[in-house]
């Protein structure tokens, strides 16, 4: 069976420092007729059920714990019985949505996962947050960029725990090495490519 990746848009709110945003999220799953992973767990349960279907989903990836990314975590965890997975970096960021109540399993960068015969490896980009991780896929010529990187640029570092000088030196270093032709899955709005972003970023912080 072929491997596929499907997306779902939807809709909730984002707090931090006091303010809270409405935002609309991407929810990306990867995988087959029998098996999947989920990239994030915002805002909607029981869309990210129906978008998984009768699959074994056999983990929830998570690319950052602000709350738009992590706030129904543990219900989706229950509902798919599949476990949580984070960088420990973001454990601060995790306390102000979850308090004491533990993710899974941590991930590092560099580990590998594999779901319906596609490689998918964990990479370290911190900035937006200290654990901000992507998803490279690269079979698939594709990356999950959580908020790490979008069409357009870098994820806002305005905010408590982010990094404008680490995230541009994130994606420098660890996105921006890989094929121009990758597709970048991006946590809120379109598609880009690593190519394009490279592009916009030449003579500006490139």
């Amino acid at each position: 069976m072929t491997a596929r990746l499907e997306r779902t848009v939807v809709s909730g709110t984002f707090t931090l420092d006091g303010e809270t945003f409405d935002v609309d999220n991407n929810v990306w799953v990867l995988g087959d007729d029998e098996q999947c992973v989920v990239f994030d767990a915002p805002h909607d349960v029981e869309a990210i059920v129906r978008l998984v279907g009768e699959r074994e989903c056999v983990g929830i990836l998570l690319t950052h714990a602000h709350d738009d990314h992590v706030r129904f975590a543990p219900e989706l965890s229950e509902a798919l019985e599949a476990p949580l997975l984070l960088n420990p970096a973001d454990a601060e960021l995790w306390k102000l949505t979850h308090g004491d109540l533990p993710w899974d399993a941590d991930v590092e960068d560099g580990d590998m996962f594999t779901v319906a015969g596609v490689d998918i490896e964990a990479v370290h980009t911190p900035g937006h947050s200290p654990g901000s991780t992507c998803y490279h896929l690269d079979q698939l010529q594709a990356v999950m960029t959580g908020d790490t990187l979008f069409q357009g640029g870098p994820g806002a570092t305005g905010r408590s725990f982010s990094s404008r000088d680490t995230i541009e030196e994130s994606i420098r270093e660890r996105l921006f090495v890989m094929d121009p032709a990758t597709v970048v899955h991006t946590g809120h709005g379109d598609d880009t490519t690593i190519g394009e972003e490279q592009e916009r970023a030449r003579g500006d912080w490139l």
